[in-house]
């Protein structure tokens, strides 16, 4: 179950970076999902930690994913840059965290 709590996490703060963005943008009724995004995101990074997942591991993943779907969802909806730069940098915390998760068992 706690996978399933960082999974609603992570996508939650995806949707409310997303809308800070659209919200930033002049549209000022998406502050209001920013704020249930952000707070869906809590309580679902306490719910994973509090079913089992370590701090390190969780967080780690928590990013990551943040990171990497943010920065792609980004490019299709605002049509922001996506270079071959920043693909690896996203790799390159994949990496990191997959070693972190490693280090952990």
């Amino acid at each position: 179950m706690a996978w399933v709590f960082l999974v609603g996490a992570i996508l939650s703060e995806v949707a409310a970076s997303l809308s800070l963005k659209a919200a930033a943008d002049g549209k000022k009724g998406w502050y209001a999902v920013v704020a249930a995004g952000y707070g869906l995101a809590f309580t679902g990074i306490t719910l994973a930690l509090g079913a089992g997942l370590g701090i390190g591991v969780a967080y780690g993943i928590w990013v990551a994913a943040g990171v990497a779907l943010t920065a792609v969802a980004s490019r299709f909806l605002f049509k922001e840059p996506l270079t071959k730069l920043m693909v690896l940098g996203i790799g390159l915390v994949g990496a990191g965290v997959l070693l972190v998760e490693m280090g952990a068992h």
